[in-house]
């Protein structure tokens, strides 16, 4: 194989004009050295041959043999456009790094650019990040910009405006705004199709905001992408990322045929362990201190999720009136992984599978009504930089939710407030927690209610996450083991709570843990229709793989007797609970002016308490083996 380099170079020196292709041009800061060149016509590279191209170079003709290789020096990325489009790049392997130019035959206006890799690292794996425009504390570099898939608009140390950023090559960023820079992307479209390969760090996304004291205002935007992690936008690393009056639509790409599921730097399609299928993120939100607000805003995904937090810590993520959906048959609208306060205000929600999934770490999740005290307040805690003007015009709306399969699922430890006049429906359960603590308040003073599909509130219930991809989850067929030590009358800080105030419900609760984890229901000016009961859960299937990952979450209960898994209710404030079968409790307590009554078919409630007949008293505070029943 032969080498071949020529350097075909002309400087560029701070300060020059970035000429866009189409109308307009904008000033920017332009490192000195090697960028633009005079070129030759056309160029042809040989099987066998590698050419390193030194600088960056116009051409007519580019032809690529099987087996020739055009290259860049090291350090350096090369990224191809063809009439302002990217193109031609492919990643060298599935999960490679990098991509190269790919054999064949190209014609048009073609600009070859030679520029500086952009490193980005995550769970220790290193990608040279290829962007139409790269922005740092100082403004918009060329040297690290890709200008020629710049397409009319300007484009400033500012601001870029009235920009075109199209892609048909793998793994290519469009805007990535870096290093402490405040800028703004306006009345800006982007479109990419092909495969991307990281979400985490945003390798091929079209929007990426990374970097504490960034500041990023995407305004008036529109993306569609199509590929496997084509990201519509990531907001990483401590900055501050503000979408406004914007549009981002993922859809599904092909997964390579030799690709095997990896977790970290390498996951390329979500968990099936969740539950749902995809290989794209329309938004993520990633990293320590990280901020990421929506306003106005259309966030959408074919499946997988569209709005997505993940592996982050003290991070905040807000929309605000903004319609947010699963496009396809599954997936999740909003993902809440790590110490995160989620916000979902005025916001309309078309889930595929679940409303939102909360992960690990502690994470809260809000949904309510975008009121105008709470967004002013907002614009000064998360810096929106919201003008009088904008905060007026945004109006006051409720949170709408529709699922097609459950509300929301805890597979972490974390809480849920819901308030305002947010209405929950659901397909099938309301809310779905796997064996961990889940904390809920729903204060339905305004006019919050729930709707289960499937007539249950609550579903407690030990996990069926089979732990990893590789992995199958078996039904427990043998009774569970009474744990001694484990109080079922009493609340522990690892219990599943539940509080709702001032809000009629209609549905069942129900706790099927097998190991030592109770269900502590609070009603406070609240009328709940069900059973309310310790039960044994099981699946439609008895052993779970990925074939049947549509499984997962969907059981029948069986109410039984407590064992591990207390239910303790207490009746506050006026409450009643209209008792509809046979149910198990723990702990029951009543307020002096709350009430247990049979359901509407009619009769008297019968209580037992270790067995013996029980009168149910206003006031009353009972433990043991409770037991209620409806006598006709």
């Amino acid at each position: 194989m032969r080498d071949r380099v020529r350097a075909l170079t002309a400087a560029v020196t701070a300060g020059a004009v970035l000429a866009l292709p189409g109308t307009g041009t904008g000033t920017a800061r332009a490192a000195a050295g090697p960028q633009q060149a005079d070129s030759e016509s056309e160029l042809t590279v040989a099987a066998g041959e590698t050419y390193v191209l030194t600088a960056t170079t116009p051409l007519t003709a580019l032809t690529i043999a099987e087996g020739g290789t055009l290259t860049t020096p090291t350090g350096c990325t090369l990224t191809m456009t063809i009439d302002g489009v990217e193109c031609g790049s492919v990643l060298t392997a599935t999960l490679a790094t990098s991509t190269t130019i790919a054999p064949g035959s190209y014609t048009g206006a073609i600009v070859l650019t030679v520029a500086e890799e952009n490193l980005a690292t995550f769970a220790g794996v290193t990608f040279p990040l290829r962007q139409a425009l790269y922005v740092d504390g100082t403004g918009a570099v060329a040297t690290k910009s890709a200008l020629s898939a710049l397409v009319g608009g300007t484009v400033t140390d500012a601001a870029a405006r009235e920009v075109g950023i199209a892609s048909t090559g793998e793994a290519f960023n469009g805007v990535y705004v870096a290093g402490g820079g405040a800028y703004e992307i306006k009345d800006t479209v982007i479109g990419f199709t092909a495969n991307g390969r990281c979400d985490f760090v945003g390798y091929g996304a079209a929007i990426v905001g990374t970097g504490s004291g960034t500041t990023l205002v995407v305004d008036g935007v529109t993306v569609s992408n199509v590929g496997v992690q084509r990201t519509g936008l990531v907001a990483d690393k401590g900055a501050n990322v503000v979408v406004k009056n914007s549009s981002i639509r993922c859809l599904n790409g092909v997964v390579p045929a030799d690709y095997v599921f990896a977790a970290g730097a390498n996951m390329l399609v979500v968990p099936w362990r969740l539950g749902i299928s995809g290989n794209v993120r329309a938004t993520n939100l990633i990293g320590t201190g990280t901020k990421a607000t929506y306003i106005n805003s259309s966030i959408s995904s074919e499946t997988w999720g569209a709005f997505s937090v993940d592996s982050v810590s003290n991070a905040q993520a807000t929309a605000i009136n903004c319609s947010i959906a699963n496009l396809g048959t599954e997936g999740y609208a909003t993902f809440a992984d790590g110490n995160v306060t989620e916000r979902i205000l005025g916001c309309v929600l078309d889930a595929g599978t679940y409303a939102t999934i909360i992960g690990a770490s502690n994470g809260t999740v809000h949904y309510g009504d975008s009121t105008s005290a709470d967004i002013a307040q907002l614009n000064s805690d998360l810096e929106l930089g919201l003008s009088e003007a904008e905060l007026e015009a945004i109006p006051v709306r409720s949170t709408v939710i529709d699922s097609r399969g459950f509300g929301v699922m805890w597979h972490g430890a974390g809480t849920l407030h819901i308030s305002g006049g947010t209405v929950l429906t659901s397909a099938a359960t309301t809310f779905l927690d796997k064996g961990v603590r889940a904390t809920i308040t729903v204060d339905g003073s305004q006019g919050a209610a729930l709707n289960p599909g499937n007539g249950v509130v609550l579903q407690v219930m030990e996990t069926d996450n089979p732990g990893s991809n590789a992995g199958v989850y078996t039904e427990p067929t043998a009774d569970p083991v009474k744990d001694g030590t484990f109080d079922t009358t009493a609340v522990h800080d690892t219990d599943t709570t539940a509080t709702f105030t001032d809000i009629e419900l209609t549905g069942d609760f129900c706790n099927a843990m097998r190991t030592g984890r109770n269900m502590v229901l609070t009603f406070q000016g609240a009328h709940v229709q069900g059973v309310l009961s310790s039960s044994v859960s099981r699946h439609a299937v008895t052993t779970i793989t990925s074939a049947e990952y549509a499984e997962l979450g969907h059981v029948t209960n069986t109410p039984g007797p407590v064992v591990n898994n207390g239910v303790l209710v207490t009746l506050d404030a006026g409450s009643e609970w209209a008792v509809t079968g046979t149910s198990y409790l723990s702990r029951l307590t009543l307020s002096a002016d709350s009430a247990v009554t049979a359901g509407p078919v009619g009769g008297t409630v019968a209580m037992t308490v270790d067995g013996v007949l029980t009168a149910v008293e206003p006031g009353g505070d009972y433990s043991g083996a409770i037991t209620l029943t409806v006598v006709a």
